[in-house]
């Protein structure tokens, strides 16, 4: 039965949709809370089909593109690789969307929002791309919201969060794994692929242990952090205010610092990929030893730019320190502009908000090669230690605080104070 706008409704079916449910199945929320059968919504979207886009080739003859025969390696490779995907996926692809939406109990429209928040495109409704542990997977997050546990918008954040997290960090273990073959090998970029393809059945049950291991060592220690956060906050209650009042601070005092590395973009253009990409990679590397040795967290890197943040002015400073210092004695690396700023700011989604991070970025872009920069509020919370020497510069006009009077953050002694990376 098709409706006046031309969605078609299965009437007939048990738990079918009528015509007053459709309008509320077309809102940003369907169907978590109780199953029911998908309504055909306007298309998506969709991703053409091999055919489409001139990937297969035609059942026509042709006199001048013969196409080979497989050999026996060939073969044998790409029967590896099918063995590696089912053992990656754990069971064969054997379902459709509507299949998989109705071993989760939800819409074919609930059952999209979830695969899209894992970072996945959209796909035709009579492709077989799912397996049983998709949608086991997936429906763990939709019974979550059913018992009450989470809401809607909450299960797609998490679920967006494992997405995102887990399609950078393969990205990132692919490519080290293929820089390692061509460094150390001396393979080209598609022989390294080819092995590094062949030495993943080796690998996989090693860093999904390390994985998991991680998450729970991460979570644990974000428990503690979470602990000292609530004590504080139940503290502010005892007093009369929760944190909700108009004026009430951002609730994460830190120390939120930037590492900028100089003429990043020309030696870019000058660098062969792969130079530029060992840049980059000892760039990142010695910021994440740095600020991991240093009690700090890396909140992300962009490039040619690290933010992290640290629970106190002073091991904000230290990591500062370290960084311009490390950067400075690395010839593969060019000098770095430095800021870390006290203050309070907002954590969502992995990364941090608020004025704070905004004035450290300002005085790293103003902030001269190999020097660290720091305003007057954190320079007032650094005196007091004998470890710092606080250098006044000129003040500065910058854009959205009005007129700034930095300082030139430096170690008391010459001598390097930094972190033992032995």
């Amino acid at each position: 039965m098709a409706d006046e706008t031309g969605e078609i409704t299965r009437l007939s079916e048990p738990g079918a949709y009528t015509p007053d449910e459709l309008a509320e199945a077309r809102g940003d929320w369907s169907d978590f809370h109780s199953a029911k059968t998908s309504p055909q919504t306007s298309p998506i979207p969709q991703v053409n089909t091999a055919e489409e886009r001139g990937f297969l080739p035609s059942e026509a003859n042709s006199a001048t593109a013969p196409i080979p025969k497989p050999s026996m390696q060939e073969r044998e490779w790409h029967r590896n690789i099918r063995q590696l995907e089912q053992r990656l996926l754990g069971a064969e692809r054997t379902l459709t969307y509507r299949q998989m939406a109705e071993r989760m109990g939800v819409s074919t429209r609930s059952a999209r929002k979830l695969w899209r928040a894992l970072g996945f495109p959209n796909l035709d409704d009579d492709v077989k791309a799912f397996t049983e542990a998709d949608a086991e997977s997936l429906a763990q997050m939709v019974q979550l919201v059913r018992e009450g546990h989470l809401n809607e918008e909450t299960a797609i954040s998490l679920t967006r969060s494992v997405g995102q997290m887990t399609d950078r960090m393969v990205v990132w273990q692919i490519e080290a794994l293929v820089e390692d073959k061509i460094a150390n090998e001396q393979y080209s970029d598609a022989e390294a692929r080819s092995h590094v393809v062949e030495a993943l059945p080796q690998l996989v049950g090693p860093i999904q242990q390390l994985m998991g291991y991680a998450w729970r060592r991460q979570l644990s220690a974000a428990l503690q952090r979470l602990t000292v956060r609530v004590e504080s906050g139940l503290a502010s209650v005892s007093r009369g205010r929760d944190g909700s009042e108009p004026d009430a601070p951002l609730p994460l005092a830190r120390a939120v610092g930037f590492a900028d590395l100089v003429s990043y973009t020309s030696l870019s253009r000058q660098m062969s990929e792969r130079t530029l990409a060992q840049m980059v990679q000892r760039f990142e590397s010695t910021c994440a030893e740095i600020i991991s040795i240093g009690g700090g967290r890396l909140v992300k890197t962009v490039g040619d730019e690290v933010l992290y943040n640290a629970e106190t002015p002073e091991a904000g400073a230290e990591i500062a320190l370290a960084l311009a210092e490390a950067i400075a004695a690395d010839d593969m690396l060019p000098e770095a502009r430095v800021s870390v700023v006290w203050g309070r700011v907002l954590s969502r989604m992995g990364d941090i908000y608020g004025p704070t991070v905004n004035l450290a970025a300002r005085l790293t872009a103003l902030a001269d090669p190999g020097t660290i920069l720091v305003d007057a509020s954190t320079a007032a919370s650094l005196e007091a230690s004998e470890d710092y020497l606080l250098v006044p510069q000129p003040p500065r006009v910058v854009r959205g605080f009005g007129e700034v009077a930095p300082s030139m953050l430096l170690r008391s002694s010459p001598r390097y104070g930094g972190f033992d990376r032995g």
